[in-house]
């Protein structure tokens, strides 16, 4: 039973715990710390709450590479690797839920520029990392399975939209009026979903709802092709923008890799 709120917090040590995964296996959960009833009953309630869809965080990879226009994933150590092939982003990882193959995956890569992707907390997360591994901050799955919001936000004076159909892909730019890239989106397809990334206003363009412009114009294209449901990882910037416009938090989505300079 959750204490009290007028009483003073008692903390409690807690042993290892182990949980049971999707790969059937035991790994360590938390370390041993300090911990309040309060956090306890925070975690818990967290995990039954955005514990990740194995689904959807598949149907996230294949449209996450279709949107970058790289190679399809494919399983591998528990997780869908994608090959990116940047000098900055060789590939990344995708695992739907915390495990023990994180920590092995991990050990077995010693090279920067290869980024781990977790959906789980940061805290969670930290605990499945050898000690030379670093967490970006966290991101936000997120979803609009009925789709979006219905908004009228006119394009302002000056501006013009433009659409580029790749395969696989559909990219939205707004451009100013002397030719400036003023924000871009991008949305890729996999089953019944429309996968949006690469969302960005530019600096000097900001404050115009160019963002919000850019997502329903990809939306419309997803829509006539008879596709509603949206899937996206936003920043916490973007997370503030999405669900203004009807968007949901599906889980907590980390990152992970080893610092260039390590």
């Amino acid at each position: 039973m959750l204490q009290p709120a007028n009483q003073r917090p008692v903390n409690i040590h807690v042993a290892p715990v182990f949980i049971c995964v999707q790969d059937h296996k035991l790994v360590p959960d938390f370390q041993p710390h300090t911990l309040s009833l309060q956090d306890i009953h925070q975690h818990t309630m967290h995990d039954q709450l955005y514990k990740a869809d194995p689904q959807i965080v598949a149907v996230w990879a294949k449209g996450w590479a279709h949107a970058r226009e790289v190679t399809p994933p494919v399983p591998d150590s528990g997780a869908y690797r994608i090959e990116v092939g940047l000098p900055d982003h060789v590939r990344r990882y995708i695992f739907d839920a915390p495990s023990s193959a994180v920590r092995q995956l991990a050990d077995r890569i010693t090279e920067p520029y290869v980024f781990i992707k977790v959906c789980a907390p940061p805290d969670v997360v930290r605990t499945l990392l050898p000690s030379n591994w670093v967490l970006q901050s966290p991101a936000y799955m997120m979803t609009a399975l009925e789709g979006m919001t219905p908004v009228n936000v006119p394009l302002p004076e000056g501006y013009t939209l433009h659409t580029t159909e790749n395969p696989g892909v559909s990219i939205v730019r707004i451009l100013a009026a002397n030719g400036e890239e003023a924000a871009i989106g991008r949305v890729g397809f996999v089953e019944d979903f429309a996968i949006y990334d690469r969302i960005a206003t530019h600096e000097n363009h900001r404050r115009r709802k160019l963002g919000t412009i850019i997502m329903k114009e990809l939306e419309a294209i997803g829509n006539a092709r008879g596709i509603k449901k949206g899937l996206l990882v936003a920043t916490d910037d973007g997370r503030a923008l999405y669900e203004t416009i009807g968007w949901k938090m599906h889980s907590l989505y980390c990152t992970a890799e080893i610092p260039a300079s390590s």
